[in-house]
């Protein structure tokens, strides 16, 4: 229930969080309902306040390119301050094909308003080569501008600790 959410984000926000993450309603947007899915994601940034909104689209059960360009425009339009690909939980999660198609959708909608939303692919990033591949389509769709911590981050634990890892020389299980 929306209202639950609310909440439970109300709360989150009154306890210190900094940043609140939250799943559209797949389910009403891929029966057409748009509004209510952009009402649920306008009363959660609201509940907010001036704190961070990261709307995750769950691209992988999104199924096309035009379904989540749609619910990418959709989503920043109704108060996302970063669209991320995933929970991690459903597959595929994050693919180079569906951020490219959400950088463009960022990018179209800052032509337009000004704004600059954040980006951030989550799932299934498990190799530096799979953090370049972002990182490369960050850069050429958006820019350099989008190559910092408030615009750009990538869901992985596993790939810091391979990092930490690899500059350690010995196994490294931080994250």
């Amino acid at each position: 229930f929306i209202e639950v959410k609310v909440a439970e984000t109300a709360m989150a926000v009154m306890e210190g969080a900094d940043e609140i993450d939250i799943v559209i309603s797949v389910g009403k947007f891929l029966a057409g309902d748009y509004e209510t899915m952009c009402d649920e994601i306008q009363e959660l940034k609201a509940a907010c306040k001036e704190k961070h909104l990261k709307v995750i689209l769950e691209t992988g059960a999104l199924q096309t390119a035009s379904n989540i360009k749609k619910a990418s425009i959709l989503s920043m339009y109704a108060g996302a301050d970063f669209i991320k690909t995933s929970t991690g939980k459903q597959q595929p999660a994050a693919t180079p094909e569906a951020a490219y198609v959400m950088c463009q959708a960022i990018k179209e909608y800052h032509a337009l308003t000004g704004n600059k939303i954040g980006f951030k692919p989550a799932g299934g990033i498990n190799t530096v080569n799979d953090a370049l591949i972002y990182y490369s389509i960050v850069k050429e769709v958006l820019g350099e501008k989008w190559l910092n911590n408030s615009l750009f981050r990538l869901g992985t634990s596993r790939l810091a600790n391979l990092l930490l890892s690899e500059i350690k020389g010995e196994e490294i299980k931080f994250f």
